[in-house]
């Protein structure tokens, strides 16, 4: 699907950008990396994209101290990320809501990093 906004080149190291900044604990960075794709993404793949910026945002707010905004953005980025599951854009989307879903459960702010290895189909693509 062709990104509205973005070319593909900017799409694809927009997507990357953001999933490096949640790889190195940079969250608020992570959900405006994101959340500029999210916007950009045709139709059939905004709500991956939007589940990702949840992500980021959970563990922004964890790091905060705000449980109930941590376990709200953990419900959503479950909620929106589960339909592209086993996996997505090199994404393992079954290992990440797995883990989303283990912390959810819980009920704790002390959140080991998020889950985001590539797929090991899609590592090099």
């Amino acid at each position: 699907m062709a990104e509205v906004g973005m070319s593909p080149e900017e799409f694809e190291s927009a997507y990357r950008a953001g999933l490096d900044l949640i790889r190195s604990g940079e969250y608020f960075a992570a959900h405006e990396e994101l959340e500029n794709v999210w916007r950009a993404a045709g139709a059939d793949e905004r709500d991956f994209f939007q589940g990702l910026v949840h992500v980021a945002v959970a563990w922004y707010q964890a790091g905060r101290g705000r449980r109930i905004g941590t376990e709200r953005q953990l419900e959503k980025a479950i909620r929106r990320l589960e339909p592209f599951g086993p996996e997505h854009r090199g994404v393992d989307v079954s290992r990440l809501t797995a883990q989303l879903s283990d912390l959810r459960a819980r009920d704790s702010l002390d959140l080991p990093p998020p889950d985001l290895r590539w797929s090991t189909r899609l590592r090099d693509s």
